[in-house]
């Protein structure tokens, strides 16, 4: 398996990531990150929520149009965690509070709130909607994305996994940089997770990421022996 700084290696714009697994000692450890091209999209911070994080405007006064930027990537609802790149996160969650035990049946609550949306409507790159859940029993990872360059039928995609100490998987929305941006392909990618406090495992991570394109980072991880979690945000922009 890569790490993730292989895995990055001379690619300046995977664009928004998601990364999940369990680290060598069995803590379990989510990321999140937002990279931006645009003035609207690098004009972001994240701050913390009861239930998670959400994004917003660094400086209001430049922030011209919300639709795609502002949401929460993160939201928790009991046991259950619920990672993406787009206000879908509400959907899901909207979900499993239907449900008498959301830990039970996370997984076909997740199937059902994505088969009601689609890919992102900002032509012409379509960019993808990615998504991560996961409870006690395992995690998923989902990518709605554009079978073709003209927005036309959506494709959706999920991926369930078992945890597996020292493994992650990472899914991200671009390929790399270009105009329009090529849609990411295949299956999440099998990685090394990093190792470390939340802390440690941000700033890794951070320096995998472009100078000049990383916008925010949140990183959580979950202790195996204690049951304890941390957290940890690096934005590029700092009040």
């Amino acid at each position: 398996m890569n790490t993730l700084k292989e895995y990055l290696h001379s690619n300046p714009y995977p664009g928004r990531g998601i990364l999940i697994g369990k680290d060598a000692s069995g803590g379990t450890v989510i990321a999140y990150f937002i990279m931006g091209r645009s003035e609207n999209s690098r004009n972001r911070i994240f701050e913390k929520t009861e239930d998670g994080i959400r994004t917003r405007a660094y400086d209001e006064s430049k922030l011209t149009d919300p639709s795609l930027i502002i949401y929460a990537p993160v939201r928790r609802v009991g046991e259950v965690t619920i990672v993406t790149n787009g206000d879908q996160t509400d959907t899901v969650r909207d979900e499993l509070i239907k449900s008498e035990c959301p830990e039970c049946d996370f997984s076909a609550r997740f199937a059902a709130a994505l088969q009601t949306r689609e890919y992102e409507p900002d032509p012409p790159n379509y960019t993808p909607r990615i998504s991560g859940i996961l409870g006690k029993s395992g995690y998923e990872l989902s990518i709605l994305k554009s079978e073709d360059q003209t927005g036309g039928v959506c494709q959706r995609n999920f991926f369930k996994y078992a945890y597996e100490n020292g493994v992650c998987h990472f899914i991200h929305t671009y390929e790399h940089d270009g105009n329009p941006i090529p849609t990411f392909k295949g299956e999440p990618v099998r990685l090394q997770t990093p190792e470390g406090s939340a802390r440690g495992i941000a700033e890794y991570i951070w320096s995998c990421l472009d100078e000049a394109n990383r916008v925010s980072l949140y990183v959580k991880r979950l202790c195996a022996n204690c049951g304890g979690a941390d957290s940890f945000i690096i934005n590029k922009h700092s009040k």
